[in-house]
């Protein structure tokens, strides 16, 4: 009786994880989708709106339609959230006016791309 539990419970286990990776295929092949539709309308502005360097941008422009759905169907999560940090949940706060929360989060992610791209700076002088 309790090994026919212990299995029934590691089926649902399973099925759950089975469940989630099919989950995240779909979230990665949506993500992808969109992101390289954004890279391919505009390229500065989806390189600032997903927070990748211009040789992503590109990669992201040439992929075919089945090298998207090969990589999509990885169960890791290909996009990450931005609202990773305080102040990012702070703009997005209840109450405050749209336009202004906006204003706010494009200065913060201007900020953050900013600190990126002088890292990449940083990384690739100490390299040479």
């Amino acid at each position: 009786m309790e090994s026919e539990m212990e299995m029934s419970m590691e089926n649902c286990n399973v099925n759950a994880s089975g469940v989630i990776s099919r989950e995240i295929g779909e979230i990665n092949l949506a993500y992808m989708l969109l992101a390289q539709k954004l890279v391919k309308q505009d390229r500065a502005e989806a390189m600032f709106r997903l927070g990748v360097g211009r040789e992503l941008a590109d990669l992201l422009a040439n992929m075919s339609l089945s090298q998207i759905v090969k990589l999509a169907a990885s169960n890791f999560l290909l996009c990450s959230f931005r609202l990773d940090d305080r102040p990012m949940f702070a703009v997005v706060g209840e109450g405050k006016e749209p336009a202004l929360q906006q204003a706010h989060m494009s200065i913060l992610m201007t900020a953050r791309q900013a600190q990126r791209q002088a890292q990449l700076r940083e990384a690739g002088a100490a390299a040479a």
